[in-house]
């Protein structure tokens, strides 16, 4: 495990698209945050009931680098026919599966820290002084909201890569996830009984995770914000656990 935990890292820091991928999740999540803020609607009351909440919008458009990038992990190795060479030098492919995991979770708890305290950052900075003080990660419910969007960027990470390794292909992976992200919200949108549309925003990944970013209100959620993102983690973990056996189980 350790040849293959060097051997992952290896390729993530001597090649650029990680980085940038990275640098694209911390640029995109901070701005659109930023953003969204300084158009809320404020008043001398505050900004709205959860100020929490709409600091974090960033996250929406900042996970899907992170998608790309997971995907890339696994994905560009079959498209270049490196996976041959690393399976080869690793032929437990449990292993490699897993030293890619391990590596995954690494950099996206690193790059999305960073994301989602500078989302953060910018609130306390835009806002008014009642809606910044908020922010403070000594509140209960701001810290979980913040470390809880770090572990779902990580989720959607695992979730891309075990689409990836169970696909194949890079750009059909990405068609994959990116519509179970942002299509799977739009569809229940369109369902009329709100008993369905409920269930359906219970079980899509990015509407049960996100509902750890909740931090007023919480009764009005389709589901309890942990229990949310545990959905979305068992969409990871099925995600990973297909991929795992189709790579142990099919050639090359």
């Amino acid at each position: 495990m350790k040849r293959a935990l060097h051997a992952e890292w290896t390729k993530m820091r001597t090649v650029a698209g990680p980085l940038w991928l990275l640098l694209g999740t911390v640029a995109t999540t901070v701005a659109l945050s930023a953003a969204a803020t300084s158009i809320a609607n404020c008043t001398a009351d505050g900004c709205g009931d959860d100020t929490t909440k709409l600091t974090l919008t960033g996250v929406y458009l900042g996970q899907a680098p992170v998608a790309i990038l997971a995907v890339l992990l696994i994905g560009g190795e079959y498209s270049s026919g490196l996976i041959r060479t690393t399976l080869t030098a690793v032929p437990r492919r449990a292993t490699v599966l897993a030293a890619k995991a391990v590596t995954l979770t690494v950099v996206v708890a690193v790059g999305g820290t960073v994301a989602v305290l500078g989302t953060v950052l910018a609130g306390r900075l835009i806002l008014p002084d009642l809606d910044a003080r908020a922010l403070s990660l000594s509140n209960g419910p701001t810290l979980r909201a913040v470390f809880g969007t770090v572990l779902y960027l990580i989720l959607i990470g695992l979730l891309s890569l075990g689409v990836a390794t169970a696909v194949r292909d890079s750009a059909t992976s990405i068609g994959v996830v990116l519509g179970l992200l942002y299509i799977v919200p739009i569809l229940s949108q369109t369902i009329s009984n709100p008993k369905w549309q409920r269930l359906l925003e219970k079980l899509a990944p990015m509407s049960s995770g996100l509902a750890i970013q909740a931090t007023a209100d919480l009764e009005s959620l389709p589901i309890n914000p942990w229990a949310g993102l545990g959905v979305t983690a068992a969409w990871a973990a099925a995600a990973l656990v297909l991929g795992g056996l189709l790579l142990r189980t099919r050639d090359t």
